[in-house]
């Protein structure tokens, strides 16, 4: 199982009329939480891309708990537990930095396709380099 945790704060433009952070906002937390993911384990997302890959998002799921707000510190916990499947699903957990409140639990699906053809394929070997050994 590979697990990483980033912190990020709330920016103001983040927030709807309500003062909390605009629900679509947190598809580009997990975003952030699965591309350090992936560079905690030394493959930036950039590199994928430069292998002729990309790693479209083909289902998503979000559970919203609890609200946060402007200038919030939040904890997006990103965990992949599965190495060699066809599809990478990623589970997420945000939570309040400060009393570990959770905010938001989901998760992403995705499937390697080839840059060219936009057919999917199997994960690369680049990919499963990089994750291996924390499967092991």
């Amino acid at each position: 199982m590979l697990k990483h945790v980033t912190t990020i704060r709330v920016r103001y433009a983040d927030t709807d009329k309500m003062q909390f952070v605009y629900n679509g906002k947190y598809l580009e937390y997990f975003e952030v939480g699965r591309t350090e993911l992936l560079r905690s384990c030394g493959l930036a997302y950039s590199e994928v891309e430069k292998e002729g890959y990309q790693l479209p998002l083909i289902e998503a799921k979000l559970r919203y708990i609890s609200p946060a707000r402007y200038d919030d510190l939040l904890d997006i916990e990103a965990t992949v537990s599965e190495l060699l499947s066809a599809k990478v699903h990623i589970d997420y957990k945000i939570t309040r930095h400060e009393t570990g409140e959770v905010i938001t639990e989901g998760y992403t699906t995705h499937m390697f396709i080839k840059s060219d053809s936009k057919k999917p394929t199997r994960p690369p070997k680049i990919y499963t380099d990089a994750l291996k050994k924390y499967f092991e």
